[in-house]
């Protein structure tokens, strides 16, 4: 006999709607951190991460998980309906328990950005580890943001990414019960 998947969602529609209002508030304000609560996800998801799946992903979503994330894939598909592919170009979400390779996904194009990739990636702290200055849309003012859980060499590499607008990877950092967004039009350097 297979045991049942872990409860998602305690309130399905109203904590959904409440995530899916703090992942735009996130993506429209980058580096404001919003705190989830309502859900219940597996190891090793955290909160945050497994409210984010439940409120973005569905049966015509694909989404690739990282091996450390594997062991969720019968929750994520259970609650989502999510298809879980093997290939990272060919997902529209990818969930990563610390930061994959970003040119592994999809960046989109010229004509169809919003073809990218959104990766979900979840890190250890957003009160202490290294500290961003943000500025560009969404930001009357340059923010900074501490995060510990990415690269040395983050700053470098979401440079990359965000050279390649209207192209590029939009990001959800999640950590425990928290999360925040870095769309592609973010600039990040490192404090």
């Amino acid at each position: 006999m297979t045991a049942a998947p872990e409860a998602g969602f305690a309130d399905p529609v109203h904590d959904a709607q409440r995530c899916f209002r703090a992942i735009l508030d996130a993506m429209s304000r980058p580096g404001r951190i919003a705190r989830i609560s309502g859900v219940t996800s597996p190891a090793p998801l955290g909160v945050a991460a497994g409210a984010a799946l439940l409120t973005l992903l569905d049966h015509e979503t694909p989404v690739w998980l990282d091996p450390d994330v594997w062991a969720a894939r019968g929750w994520v598909a259970f609650h989502c309906g999510a298809a879980v592919v093997a290939d990272p170009a060919a997902c529209a979400f990818a969930v990563a328990m610390s930061l994959p390779d970003l040119t592994l996904f999809a960046e989109g194009t010229h004509e169809e950005p919003e073809r990218s990739a959104t990766v979900i990636c979840q890190v250890d702290s957003f009160s202490k580890g290294q500290t961003f200055r943000l500025s560009g849309p969404g930001l009357r003012e340059e923010e900074e943001l501490s995060v510990q859980g990415l690269p040395r060499d983050f700053a470098s590499i979401w440079e990359r990414n965000h050279a390649l607008f209207p192209r590029g990877i939009d990001l959800i950092l999640c950590a425990g019960d928290q999360l925040t967004a870095l769309p592609r039009t973010v600039s990040i350097q490192e404090v």
